[in-house]
């Protein structure tokens, strides 16, 4: 049986003051992402939600830490002494969306350019075999006339199209799972819409399990099979989406 793409258990992480106390971000949270699902993680600023992420893709900014719990990826644990993965590889293993796709791409690189560098450096392909996977990725994630786009720079694309992009991007080396943070909440309405689409339609496409993080209920409608809720740090409920929506507890 293929592993959860993520399993979170009990997860606490605090960051010390230069005072000598302790603020607890996230206290005692567990959550499970099952290949080929979208699970939500919503809260309002400051529930947590977002350090969550940061943890398990070890991006948490210093002092903070990882005081207690588990994190596994694909069913490989985080050494909670770095807060890093074992053997598990940020960009190869875990795909990270964020939330405004001018600041996730390099204004200097073309868009091959920055498709092909997970690719030559984490699946060692040749220029020749990143490239035709980069046009295939353009192709998947439905941006026109991929060919052409792949010799422009981020600034020559519409914002949808640079989101993308980072959806590419993200899934450029099969990872087992994605964390997408925010990641339609910088875009119009409309191309909202057809992001959200892309990411349910490649979630049940190519099995990969995704975290979203959001605030953004209707976001959860749209798109998320199960949702947690975050509030002060800590798990307030938990449960299937339709379940959470329609009879909530919390």
């Amino acid at each position: 049986m293929k592993p959860a793409a993520l399993s979170i258990t009990d997860l606490t992480v605090d960051y010390p003051l230069a005072d000598g106390s302790v603020v607890t971000a996230v206290s005692g949270v567990t959550l499970t992402v099952a290949p080929g699902e979208i699970h939500a993680l919503v809260g309002e600023s400051g529930a947590g939600k977002t350090t969550v992420g940061n943890a398990l893709m070890g991006l948490l900014q210093a002092p903070g830490k990882i005081v207690s719990g588990s994190i596994e990826i694909a069913g490989k644990p985080i050494d909670l002494r770095t807060g890093r993965t074992e053997g598990i590889v940020p960009g190869r293993d875990v795909g990270a969306i964020f939330q405004d796709p001018m600041t996730s791409l390099n204004p200097l690189f073309t868009v091959e350019s920055q498709l092909c560098e997970g690719m030559l450096s984490h699946l060692k392909l040749s220029s020749k075999e990143a490239r035709a996977r980069a046009l295939d990725l353009m192709k998947a994630v439905g941006i026109p006339e991929p060919e052409r786009r792949l010799g422009s720079y981020p600034h020559q694309l519409s914002g949808g199209q640079r989101q993308r992009v980072v959806i590419a991007t993200a899934l450029a080396c099969s990872p087992q799972l994605i964390v997408a943070d925010e990641p339609t909440t910088a875009l119009d309405v409309s191309v909202q819409a057809q992001i959200l689409k892309l990411i349910r339609d490649l979630a049940n496409e190519r099995g990969v399990g995704v975290l979203l993080v959001t605030h953004n209920m209707g976001v959860v409608a749209e798109i998320a099979d199960r949702v947690t809720i975050m509030q002060n740090g800590a798990v307030v409920e938990s449960g299937s989406a339709r379940e959470v929506l329609t009879n909530p507890k919390a």
